[in-house]
């Protein structure tokens, strides 16, 4: 092995080396701001560089490929394209048994340092193991190696009250972004269960909604859903105008992408800090509040069991242990 070096360079600092056998000096830029975080990095931007010149077995960006590919058209697969562009230049070159848990530290709080979300660098990491876990059961390598990840943060939702519902839905200007958060509050669906629903599978006269891909590409749970009175008259009178296959569509193609409308919808209604997601949540916290037996709610939900839902809404409906905590009002109890 050679002598690695850290020296400055640019204002920052470099590390360099010089192969024995070849006398070729390398030097590489670092993104290190002081001696101290400069170290760590140095050798792992040598090995990286090094292992990627000489042969070996699969690598991370070879199984990561592979995976990818084995992946179709899922939605990981895409989301793999983004997520990727962390993850490989950072550990690509390595081969999975060359991983360690220090390694993981040092991915997270570089990605950290870049102002990137801890729930974020546990999915890009979570992607990470997916594909070595494949590798290992597909026998591409020898052995499983566990990914260290950080743990997955608690998002707090941003629950809608009647009012702001209400008042969301007439923020929105063009018709498709109406029909769509109608449906989204409407049937507690994922916003990509909405884009993806086409009028084959729903169905008017019976007044129910099938959420489901025939093809099953995803492995989010959907569901079938009965309309309510919002959703059917909307449905109704978005049937009557329809001019492709697709429930949410504009100027004759499907809908892809509604972020951009639903900012703007919720900017409008004077709600801030609203994610379209948060009307999956709005919904679900909803019908709990209201009485409906947890079961129901998975099953609108799409949810694989009851626990998934307890997990995901328990803390938000505190006042389900009333009759249990009143049980503990020891000061009201009175000698006979």
């Amino acid at each position: 092995m050679p002598e690695i070096n850290i020296g400055r360079l640019r204002g920052g600092f470099c590390v360099y080396w010089t192969d024995p056998v070849t006398g070729k000096r390398t030097r590489r830029q670092l993104e290190a701001r002081t001696r101290k975080e400069a170290e760590p990095e140095a050798l792992r931007v040598f090995r990286s560089a090094t292992l990627a010149a000489q042969p070996s077995g699969q690598t991370v960006a070879e199984i990561w490929e592979i995976y990818r590919e084995d992946l179709g058209s899922r939605p990981t697969a895409k989301t793999m394209g983004y997520t990727g562009k962390a993850v490989l230049p950072f550990f690509g070159a390595y081969e999975p048994s060359a991983i360690t848990r220090q390694m993981c530290r040092d991915y997270a709080a570089q990605r950290g340092a870049k102002g990137i979300s801890q729930g974020t660098v546990w999915t890009e990491l979570g992607h990470l193991s997916s594909a070595i876990k494949f590798a290992y059961a597909s026998k591409l390598i020898e052995a499983d190696t566990k990914i260290w990840r950080p743990q997955k943060p608690d998002h707090d939702f941003r629950i809608l009250d009647r009012g702001e519902a209400r008042a969301l839905i007439e923020g929105t200007r063009d018709p498709h972004m109406r029909l769509a958060i109608v449906l989204l509050l409407g049937t507690a669906a994922r916003v990509g269960a909405i884009l993806d629903l086409t009028w084959d599978r729903v169905n008017l006269e019976t007044g129910v909604i099938n959420l489901r891909l025939p093809d099953s590409t995803t492995r989010k749970g959907r569901a079938v859903v009965p309309m309510n009175g919002s959703t059917r008259a909307a449905l109704t009178a978005a049937y009557d105008a329809a001019l492709t296959d697709y429930v949410i569509e504009y100027a004759g193609h499907q809908v892809k992408c509604i972020r951009t409308g639903f900012k703007a919808a919720a900017r409008r209604a004077g709600i801030g800090d609203l994610r379209i997601h948060d009307l999956r949540h709005t919904a679900a916290v909803t019908m709990l509040s209201q009485g409906t037996p947890i079961e129901k709610v998975s099953q609108v939900l799409g949810h694989s069991s009851t626990a998934v839902t307890q997990k995901v809404y328990a803390r938000y409906l505190p006042h389900h242990m009333q009759d249990a905590t009143n049980l503990l009002d020891f000061s009201s109890i009175r000698r006979a």
